[in-house]
Formats: structure tokens, C-alpha cells, sequence
């Protein structure tokens, strides 16, 4: 399989002190380091990243316009780190309590199915006739039984690794800190075009 080059996502956000406060939940009276980013704050972002891939870079670029603006940018990407912080370590938990749930699952079921392949059959082995349909049953059973938690252990753990993963990108990438262009004047005569 070829391999794909890594590709960067940036999450461009703006240090204007007008804006800031949206970023955050407005009923929060912590100082902005400590404050719970605001939910459509945190949609825009997962929304910027949603397509990343394993091995994809994520950066967040601030930008600024003066010097003033700029002190803003440390309180806020800490905030933000340490909101994916939280939000990773619950879904390790999570992830944790599903194998688990699941391992279970699959232990109570193979003793389940070990009971009923060694009992019945032995139980049943006086009667001749109803002891291969019992035993084909069984062995239908068997299958149903075993398969939610193969399945689960299988084929879908791979999404929650993926979005821990994810999770933990945002909480340790890089910041970026890009101070605005002023914007220059064009004269309309200049540019012109002729058809």
C-alpha cells in the first residue's frame, strides 16, 4: 500500500478582544485560561480537523492585530489544550470500560457456550433422535451468542482510537502566531482590464 504524505490542518482563530469572549461560555467567571470553551467553539474546531488522518498535522494560527491583542494568545490555547485534555482522558475511560464490557461479555458467553456443549449433549445422549438437532442448534446458538462481543472486539474499536487520537492531537499542537497584514489601498485605475 503507498503511503500518503501527512497533510497540515490549520484552525485559524482571531486574538481580537471583541471575539474572545465568544470563544468561551459567557456564564463562566473563571479567568480565561481556566474557562469551558463554548460549544460552538468547540464544534468550529472539531469541524476544521474532522477529515485529519492518522498521521496529519494539526496547527492553530492566531492572528492578531497589535501588541495588545497578541497576550491573549498563551490564556486561550491553554484553555483550549486542557478542554481536548479533558475530553481525551474521558474517552480513554470510555474506551477502557467498552473493552472491558466487551471481554466480559465474551468470558460469561464462552462459559455459557462451553456449559451447553459439554451438559446437553451428555444429558441428551439417551435419546437418539433429538440429540444431532439439539447439537446442530446449539452449534447455531454458539455462533449467535459469540458474535456481538467478536464483533465488538473485532471490527469496532478502531473508531475510538481514532477519535482519542484526534482528541489528542488537539490537545498538543503546535500554536501559531501570525500577526495581520495591513491592508494597502488599490487604485481602480491601475488595474484595469480590457475585454
Amino acid at each position: 500500500m503507498k503511503s500518503q504524505p501527512s497533510k497540515t490542518f490549520n484552525v485559524y482563530l482571531t486574538l481580537d478582544p471583541l471575539v474572545i469572549p465568544s470563544y468561551f461560555n459567557k456564564h463562566d467567571p473563571a479567568p480565561i485560561y481556566k474557562r469551558q470553551l463554548s460549544h460552538q467553539f468547540a464544534q468550529y474546531i472539531m469541524e476544521n480537523v474532522r477529515l485529519s488522518k492518522r498521521y496529519d498535522v494539526i496547527f492553530y494560527k492566531f492572528k492578531y492585530v497589535n501588541d495588545i491583542d497578541k497576550q491573549f494568545a498563551e490564556p486561550v490555547i491553554y484553555a483550549i489544550r486542557s478542554h481536548f485534555a479533558e475530553l481525551r482522558d474521558g474517552k480513554i475511560l470510555d474506551f477502557k470500560k467498552y473493552k472491558r464490557h466487551n471481554l466480559i461479555l465474551l468470558a460469561v458467553s464462552t462459559v455459557l457456550l462451553m456449559l451447553f456443549q459439554i451438559l446437553l449433549p451428555l444429558i441428551l445422549h439417551q435419546v437418539q433422535g433429538m440429540s444431532s438437532a439439539v447439537t446442530n442448534s446449539l452449534d447455531v446458538f454458539s455462533w449467535v451468542i459469540l458474535w456481538r462481543p467478536i464483533d465488538e472486539l473485532v471490527f469496532n474499536w478502531n473508531p475510538h482510537l481514532k477519535e482519542i487520537n484526534l482528541l489528542n492531537k488537539l490537545a498538543t499542537s503546535e500554536l501559531i502566531i501570525i500577526e495581520n497584514e495591513k491592508k494597502g489601498t488599490v487604485d481602480n485605475n491601475a488595474l484595469r482590464v480590457v475585454a
